[in-house]
Order: structure tokens, then C-alpha cells, then sequence
């Protein structure tokens, strides 16, 4: 083989693998933003069912973020710690201040997929295109948590067993130890 051809496939491996790295990191970026912000809706809503559905969108982006943080390391990159963060809404209370939550949250997540699904479609590499395609399957599943909240749904995650009571709503920090 010509080893002019030979360097030219190396240098289009090296600019895919680069456009990989910068594409991934991207939206890690952008995926652990609205994970940090999931975390601080969550401390603001005080449905027990509402604030349920959050601890499961919660504990299903940090598994995305595990996922996106392998795929990282498979690069040889360390994962970005430039993560902007997303004010919660500000200057309501209550029942208010929960419902403005809920639709900031189902906007950012569909803003999210509206981005990244074009992108993630014409990805060269098959099996991180499948893992976002799912990251982006699975956001779009949270859109519709937030939108069944929206509407006053109480059973997002399911039903609750008759003549079964919340306590009273939700601790007011995520973990006690």
C-alpha cells in the first residue's frame, strides 16, 4: 500500500475518533446538566408521586451518565467537569412553584432530544449511536413522566395498592443516613 494512502486513512481514523470524543463529550455535557438539574426539581417537589417519578428519572440518568462516562474512558478521555448548571424557577411557592418545575423540566428534556436526535442519527460509530439513541428513548419517556404530571396524573409509575397512604409527602433531602 502507498503510505501517502496509508497516513490519510490514519489521519480520517484520528479526525472520527476526534469528532467522536468532542461529540460525546458534548453531551455528557449537556445530559449531567439536566441531571443536576432533575436533582434540584426534585428537592422542590413535594408530590409523593411527583417527586417518585423524579427519583426514578433521577437514578435513570445517573445510569446514563455511567453509560456516557464509559464510553469516555473507552476514548481516552476523561469525562468533562465544565457542567453548566440549570437554575430551577425562582419566585413561586407551592403548588406554583412544583408546576413551574415540572414544565421547565419538560421543555429542557424536549429541547434535549431535539437537539441531539438528528446528531446522534448520522453518528458513523454503531454501538454509541445505540447507546444515545436509547439515552434519547429513554428522555423522551421522562418528557412524557413530565407531561402525565402536568395533567394531574398521580400514578406516572404506576398504581398504588387500594387503601394505601403516602404518609404525608416526602423527606426534604434525597438521602438520610
Amino acid at each position: 500500500m502507498d503510505p501517502r494512502v496509508h497516513h490519510l486513512q490514519g489521519e480520517a481514523e484520528r479526525v472520527k475518533t476526534s469528532d467522536l470524543t468532542a461529540l460525546l463529550g458534548e453531551f455528557y455535557r449537556e445530559k449531567a446538566a439536566l441531571v443536576s438539574r432533575h436533582i434540584a426539581g426534585a428537592a422542590l417537589v413535594s408530590s409523593y408521586e411527583f417527586n417518585n417519578a423524579y427519583q426514578y428519572i433521577i437514578n435513570r440518568d445517573e445510569t446514563h451518565l455511567d453509560w456516557l462516562r464509559s464510553a469516555l474512558a473507552d476514548q481516552g478521555v476523561t469525562v468533562p467537569a465544565d457542567v453548566a448548571a440549570r437554575p430551577t424557577p425562582a419566585g413561586r411557592r407551592g403548588a406554583e412553584l412544583e408546576k413551574a418545575v415540572i414544565e421547565d423540566d419538560a421543555r429542557l428534556v424536549r429541547e434535549f432530544v431535539t437537539t441531539w436526535t438528528p446528531r446522534v442519527a448520522g453518528m458513523s460509530h454503531a454501538r454509541h449511536r445505540k447507546m444515545l439513541q436509547i439515552v434519547l428513548g429513554e428522555s423522551q419517556e421522562q418528557q412524557r413522566f413530565f407531561d402525565d404530571m402536568l395533567r394531574g396524573r398521580d400514578d406516572v409509575l404506576g398504581r398504588r395498592h387500594a387503601n394505601t397512604g403516602t404518609g404525608g409527602g416526602v423527606l426534604g433531602q434525597r438521602w438520610r443516613e
